[in-house]
């Protein structure tokens, strides 16, 4: 019970975080126009390395001022659970950011992968869960759903860059910033009481 309230207690600035990052670098990402897809996927990965490095810092600074060792088994665990389906969406972006040149892709057709990104995703939190609060489970399932639901989506091609960076802005941006609020809310009127 302890750990679920430190695990809550670190996950709510991470999530409120990532959130924060995602939703700034999907209006960038608009109003810059960003809009071949290599530059996409070399713009979210440096938006994710910038999101993973803060929530890094987060993390460690919080274990820095509690005193509690960064790398700890829970940690551990937690980590091997979400490295999987992570690895699998880097390779993911790494094939088809090799092959795209050859493959030819029409904005239309690249609008198709991106809701195997966010499956992915969300069963790296769905696995990471089982060490973590329930509601991390719920939190991947939402992006499981959800992903597949996207490939239902009949996107024109002038819209697909709105769409892109909409999507991203919505799963990476609001999702986090809702679930981030939703934790610290919770935490503290936990303390309060």
């Amino acid at each position: 019970m302890e750990r679920s309230a430190v695990y809550r207690r670190a996950l709510a600035p991470v999530m409120i975080f990532v959130g924060a990052v995602g939703l700034v670098a999907a209006a960038v990402g608009l109003a810059a126009s960003i809009n071949t897809e290599r530059s996409f996927i070399l713009y979210w990965a440096a938006v994710a390395a910038v999101a993973l490095a803060g929530s890094f810092l987060l993390v460690r600074r919080q274990a820095l001022r509690d005193a509690e060792p960064f790398w700890s088994p829970p940690t551990r665990r937690v980590t091997q659970a979400f490295l999987p389906p992570l690895v699998a969406g880097f390779a993911l972006s790494g094939v088809v950011f090799a092959r795209m040149s050859r493959m030819g892709l029409e904005p239309s057709g690249f609008v198709q992968l991106l809701p195997g990104w966010v499956v992915l995703y969300g069963c790296a939190f769905h696995a990471a869960g089982f060490f973590m609060p329930r509601g991390m489970r719920l939190f991947g399932w939402i992006f499981i759903v959800a992903g597949c639901a996207l490939y239902a989506v009949d996107v024109p091609v002038p819209l697909a860059k709105v769409y892109l960076h909409g999507t991203m802005g919505f799963f990476f941006g609001v999702l986090h910033l809702a679930y981030g609020g939703y934790l610290y809310l919770t935490e503290k009127g936990k303390n309060a009481a």
